[in-house]
């Protein structure tokens, strides 16, 4: 016997209205969708470009798998000093979410450019020159809007 009576049934379900990203995103998929459904594959185009992908993630994959099982000397020591400091990275950056990207990228940067430092260097003259494009841009954008007002 039950203690307490059941209430009333009267609720109804509401679905929420989509926002514009879950419209854009269903958009996305239903125009996407007989690319990637494998069972909609029915002309020839679609099963060529199929197979030329297959083609293109087996390449990718063989040869990583390769590289794998015949590394460089050193290459596992190596990796597990950077993916090391990337984890510590992450214990050091409790607070904001932007302390969680900076720390540990930072630190992961910072190992391996400890064993390979000129494509360190290489890495960090490209950034260079972008960033003082970016920094060059921004500076002429602010500047137009300053002589607007």
């Amino acid at each position: 016997l039950s203690l307490y009576s059941s209430p009333a049934r009267e609720t109804k379900y509401v679905e929420n209205p989509q926002t514009q990203l879950e419209q854009g995103v269903s958009r996305l998929r239903h125009v996407m969708e007989p690319y990637t459904a494998s069972s909609c594959i029915d002309d020839s185009s679609s099963q060529t470009l199929s197979h030329y992908i297959k083609a293109l993630c087996s390449d990718f994959f063989s040869e990583g798998y390769e590289f794998l099982q015949n590394p460089p000397a050193g290459f596992y020591p190596r990796l597990g000093v950077i993916g090391f400091a990337g984890i510590v990275g992450l214990f050091l950056a409790r607070g904001s979410r932007i302390k969680k990207l900076v720390y540990p990228a930072g630190l992961m940067g910072i190992g391996a450019s400890m064993y390979y430092p000129q494509q360190a260097v290489s890495i960090a003259k490209v950034a260079g020159t972008q960033l003082y494009d970016w920094s060059l841009q921004g500076y002429i954008a602010v500047e137009s809007l300053w002589k607007d007002n």
